[in-house]
Formats: C-alpha cells, sequence, structure tokens
C-alpha cells in the first residue's frame, strides 16, 4: 500500500449501521501510510463514537460547521485533501451530494472539495433499488465520483440483500487506484469527439443516430479528472466541468473542422464520437412539404475524420478509435484497427441488452496492434471511460519508454 503514504484523506462518515466499519476503514489507511481526517455527521453519533475514531485517525473528528477550529472547516478540509472517501454514505447524503444541498460539514465539504470523490453507500435492498436513489448514482457517476457498489448479505434487522458496506479491501483497492490514476494524465492535452453528427435534409430534417454523447462525455470527464488538458467536441448538450474546453458542433463537416484545429498540439486524439459515414445532397432550401411528395434524397461521403487524423499522426500521439458493430465485432474490429493506423480501438456490439446508445451502461473490447482483445464487462460508462483511459495511459508508457 505504498501509493497511500504520505497521502491526505478526508473520511467522512454518515449516520447508517454500517459506520462502525469506518473505523478499520480508518485503521488501515493509517497503517497504510495515509494521513486520515475524519469527518462525522450528528446522526452517525449515534452509531458510534467520536473519541474512538479519532483515536484511530490521524486528527480529531471533525462534526460540525460551527464548532470546529477552523472559521471555515468545509473549504480547509476540502483543499488539503487528495481524496474524499465516504463510508458508508447513506441515501440522505446522496441525495444531497446529487442535488447540491450543503446541509453539514460532510456535504459542504463534498461540494467544496475539487479532489476525487469515492462513494461507498450502504443501505437496506429496498432503498438502495429504489428509483430515486438509483437516478442520484448516476448522476453522481456521470460527474466522475467513483462509487463502490454495496455487497450482498446479511443487512440490519435480520435481513439479507444487496446494500451492504463493502469490505475494507473492496474501499481501500478502490482509494488506491484513483489515487494512483489521478494525475497519470496530467498536463497531457487530449481532445474526445462526442455524440451523433446531425445531416440536414431541409431546414427542418435530418438524418442522425442512436448515440447520445454519454461515453464520449465520460471519457472527457474522467481525462480532467486525472489532469489531462481536454478539448471535448460534441453534438450533445450535455453539462461538463468548466476545466473542459468544449467546442459546440453538428454536422460530420463542423466536426472536422473543430478536429483539425486542435488535433496537431494534442498528444491523445480519442474519437468517440459517431459520425455521420454520408450526409444527403444537396440541402433543400427552406422545409420540404408533404403536399409535394417524398423527396429524392441523394447520399454523398462524409470526410472519414479518423483516416484524414491518421494520415499526419506524430509517433508520439496516442490515436484512439471506436468502432459500434452488430455482428463480427472482434474481425470487423480488427480491420479497422489496422487499416486506420490506430493506437486503440474501443469495439462495442451495440446489439446486446444495455450497451452502446442511449444506455448509461456499456460493454467494449479493447483492442491493441501489440496486445490480445481485452473484454470490458457491462458497466457503467464512467467505468468504461476508466478502462480506456487506462489503455492509453499504458500506451503512452510504452511510446516513452521505446524512445528512452
Amino acid at each position: 500500500m505504498n501509493s497511500l503514504a504520505g497521502r491526505h484523506i478526508v473520511l467522512a462518515v454518515s449516520g447508517g449501521i454500517a459506520a462502525y466499519k469506518a473505523v478499520d476503514v480508518a485503521r488501515t489507511l493509517v497503517d497504510a501510510g495515509a494521513h486520515v481526517a475524519p469527518i462525522m455527521t450528528e446522526d452517525a453519533h449515534r452509531f458510534i463514537g467520536p473519541v474512538t475514531l479519532s483515536a484511530l485517525s490521524s486528527e480529531k473528528v471533525h462534526t460540525s460547521l460551527w464548532d470546529d477550529d477552523s472559521a471555515i472547516p468545509h473549504t480547509k478540509l476540502a483543499q488539503r485533501t487528495d481524496i474524499v472517501v465516504v463510508a458508508p454514505a447513506t441515501a440522505r447524503v446522496i441525495s444531497a451530494y446529487a442535488t447540491g444541498s450543503s446541509e453539514d460539514l460532510l456535504t459542504a465539504t463534498l461540494i467544496a472539495t475539487r479532489a476525487p470523490v469515492v462513494l461507498c453507500p450502504a443501505m437496506h435492498t429496498e432503498m438502495w433499488e429504489h428509483p430515486a436513489v438509483q437516478y442520484n448514482i448516476a448522476t453522481l457517476r456521470r460527474r466522475g465520483v467513483v462509487i463502490v457498489e454495496p455487497e450482498y448479505g446479511r443487512l440490519a434487522g435480520g435481513d439479507v440483500g444487496q446494500g451492504r458496506l463493502a469490505s475494507t479491501e473492496a474501499i481501500v483497492s478502490a482509494v488506491e487506484q484513483v489515487l494512483q490514476t489521478a494525475s497519470d494524465l496530467a498536463g497531457v492535452k487530449v481532445v474526445v469527439t462526442a455524440g451523433g453528427t446531425r445531416e440536414p435534409i431541409d431546414a427542418v430534417r435530418v438524418i442522425a443516430n442512436r448515440s447520445s454523447g454519454k461515453q464520449g462525455h465520460a471519457i472527457a470527464i474522467e481525462a480532467s479528472r486525472r489532469g489531462a488538458e481536454v478539448t471535448l467536441i460534441t453534438t450533445a448538450d450535455m453539462a461538463v466541468p468548466a476545466s473542459i474546453n468544449v467546442v459546440r458542433v453538428e454536422t460530420a463537416a463542423d466536426m472536422h473542422e473543430a478536429v483539425s484545429q486542435v488535433t496537431s498540439s494534442a498528444d491523445v486524439i480519442i474519437m468517440a464520437a459517431a459520425v455521420a459515414d454520408f450526409r444527403p445532397v444537396p440541402i433543400a432550401i427552406g422545409k420540404w412539404k408533404k403536399r409535394d411528395g417524398a423527396p429524392q434524397v441523394i447520399l454523398e461521403p462524409t470526410v472519414d475524420i479518423l483516416a484524414d487524423i491518421a494520415k499526419s499522426k506524430r509517433p508520439s500521439q496516442v490515436l484512439v478509435g471506436f468502432a459500434a458493430e452488430t455482428d463480427d465485432v472482434i474481425a470487423n474490429a480488427q480491420v479497422k484497427l489496422l487499416s486506420k493506423n490506430l493506437d486503440l480501438l474501443v469495439a462495442n456490439d451495440v446489439s446486446a441488452p444495455g450497451v452502446g446508445f442511449q444506455h448509461d451502461t456499456n460493454a467494449v473490447t479493447l483492442l491493441t496492434p501489440a496486445t490480445a482483445p481485452r473484454q470490458v464487462a457491462l458497466a457503467g460508462k464512467h467505468e468504461i471511460a476508466r478502462a480506456v483511459l487506462d489503455s492509453v495511459a499504458e500506451i503512452r508508457s510504452r511510446i516513452t519508454s521505446s524512445r528512452s
């Protein structure tokens, strides 16, 4: 656990029966060399005493916005930490964090921090599965919060089901992984494309595809969290952190122009957008009226942006493509990987349940010219984004090693 040595960790404990397990989390983190600053909510005091947590942490428990040694404890804790861990995270805390409500020291610290956050939910199965809780969890995932899923097991009152706080080992492992990747792209210039382009038929109608842009946005957010300087070129109207430079486009031609302006200085180019292969010509002036009958739509190919970039790709650049397939996924992906001179191809079967377009989940295969295909099982799109960027970091490391 050397990766935790010298790290500053805020461990926040909210009011659930699993609060007692936070004591073991604190002890394990401290034993690994981390400085642990504990926070307890008022409700958490009903389950464990602050003296216990203080004794096993690196400093006295912080409990209030008003009775702390610091006049602004939430900002001081938020600014000096490398990571915030909430274990357990109750439905109330999850809701407050998702909606931006700062009800107490814990939630105010979560909103004030720019450090990565690891959330460890724990509650009864019925609460965990409630649509409101799952909606809030999905919202936080989209913002880049790492969720350590609750486990199946014995719950309070003798019940058994999903909702048990993850083990100390799982929580600490997640913290280690986040800290290891928190700056592995520091200073790296990353360009990400996202969303489906829309090609006009007339002034009203378009030819489009089913891409929501969620996967590309998740990659941009994760890259920014890992320290990259991110430019996101997107057709999707979704909020992203202010740290990301966003360029809004609509058509394949718009995207080609925007990409061409930034790729020469980029270190990593991730083409996650679903760019139209064809566009109508000519575009009708005004709106085509139904009374005039069905229009004859003639299509012409759009520019293959990925192939165009590959022609001028520098040896030090990492070029990532995506392949949405419905059959012969790996075979088709291998052809694209080699023909487009890619360093990494992310392939998925968009005909599979829960995969690809418009879903919050995805399952992909990562292909490189030098390694065997790697399967990433069905998971949230931020988890997929982390897997993609882990591969990008590995490729950059190999490039750097080969040139030294």
